[in-house]
């Protein structure tokens, strides 16, 4: 992720400037369009589903052979899917052996949580 995108989601900069959450200043173009591709990731239903089946999987992981039989969908086009939500900084993965296995990112769920969280004490 650049630094711009790491800014958007709530992290700090190398300077250690955080930006503000969204509700609290307007975004540049820039922030917009970072801010738009993870979004976007977690716009497809497949996507969510996966994410979700990732999030409750005991153990916190699943094998990508996982998910497939839940799906009308080929591997290939689950792995592709993974493979958006893995670039949208929502999941990440490991190979072991042949099998590629996915968790969660907590810390991106609560980013987007906060930058979409009116600020405490804010009126309504």
């Amino acid at each position: 992720m650049s630094n711009q995108e790491l800014v958007v989601l709530g992290r700090t900069n190398e300077a250690g400037a955080c930006c503000p959450g969204l509700l609290t200043a307007p975004l540049d173009e820039g922030q917009a369009v970072d801010l738009a591709k993870v979004f976007k990731a977690l716009g497809d239903p497949v996507r969510l589903r996966l994410r979700s089946m990732i999030a409750s999987r005991a153990g916190g992981e699943v094998c990508v052979c996982d998910p497939t039989p839940a799906f009308d969908l080929s591997q290939p086009t689950i792995s592709h899917h993974l493979k958006l939500l893995r670039q949208a900084g929502l999941i990440e993965c490991e190979r072991r052996g042949t099998w590629v296995y996915y968790w969660l990112l907590p810390e991106m769920t609560d980013r987007l949580a906060g930058i979409l969280t009116r600020p405490a004490g804010e009126p309504k």
